[in-house]
């Protein structure tokens, strides 16, 4: 641990005690261990003795059968990518950001806000996305999504709002000013269909509202990044 935290692991205190360490590329090391707690809150994790290291690594064109279903004539849909964990959720993600950032010969390209609370979308390392997140995209690195979201909003006016793992009131809240902003929004949940995401009351009111327009659903288990359906924001499958 003192090798992987530079040999200064209390620079990395505030990722500690959310149980994951940030590397250089977005790799992300899980740790485990001793909570120390300050109130019922985690103040850090001491006598680390389990470790989960997870590789980030981009598949650029993973995305390329699922982009023409997210787009609605030149407007991008918001989108909601649902999976189980380890199924490819953000390594999709990774590339529909690149690609509607970067555009193409018959589709321009979009301004894209990333806000990246773990690092992992696009791998940042003192500032510059070690991943190909497309030429127009800025990105929020290492904070956290609903912050992100309004600072991005605030001052980078993007036209697309991507975020990852989204599952706290305040990203609902986030989110919801966003779409009174104007902002189109593509962001990732963890699940294993949309009826899971319906049947949790933290969602009940997006769905109700029917904010998302696309929804991305990818199978379970082994080889990641096999997409099971796609459906509309009435949850009728376009393919």
């Amino acid at each position: 641990m003192e090798f992987v935290g530079k040999y200064s692991l209390y620079a990395y205190e505030d990722e500690l005690r959310q149980g994951f360490l940030t590397l250089r590329g977005g790799h992300r090391v899980g740790v485990a261990g001793r909570a120390v707690l300050e109130g019922d809150k985690v103040r850090s994790i001491r006598n680390i003795s389990f470790l989960n290291v997870r590789f980030s690594h981009q598949v650029k064109g993973c995305g390329d059968k699922v982009l023409p279903l997210i787009f609605e004539g030149d407007r991008v849909c918001h989108t909601l990518i649902i999976s189980p964990p380890r199924c490819g959720k953000t390594t999709l993600l990774r590339d529909l950001i690149r690609q509607i950032s970067d555009g193409k010969e018959d589709r321009r390209g979009y301004t894209v806000g990333v806000v990246d609370e773990r690092s992992e979308i696009c791998g940042c390392f003192q500032g510059v996305p070690a991943n190909d997140v497309g030429i127009r995209t800025d990105v929020m690195d290492a904070c956290p999504k609903a912050e992100g979201m309004m600072m991005m909003v605030r001052s980078m006016a993007p036209e697309v709002l991507a975020v990852d793992e989204i599952g706290r009131y305040e990203d609902i809240h986030a989110i919801e000013t966003a779409l009174f902003c104007g902002c189109r929004l593509i962001a990732t949940v963890h699940g294993g269909s949309l009826k899971d995401i319906r049947s949790k009351p933290l969602f009940q009111r997006l769905m109700e509202e029917q904010v998302f327009e696309r929804f991305l659903v990818l199978c379970p288990g082994m080889p990641a990044g096999r997409i099971q359906e796609v459906l509309d924001g009435r949850g009728e499958r376009l393919c």
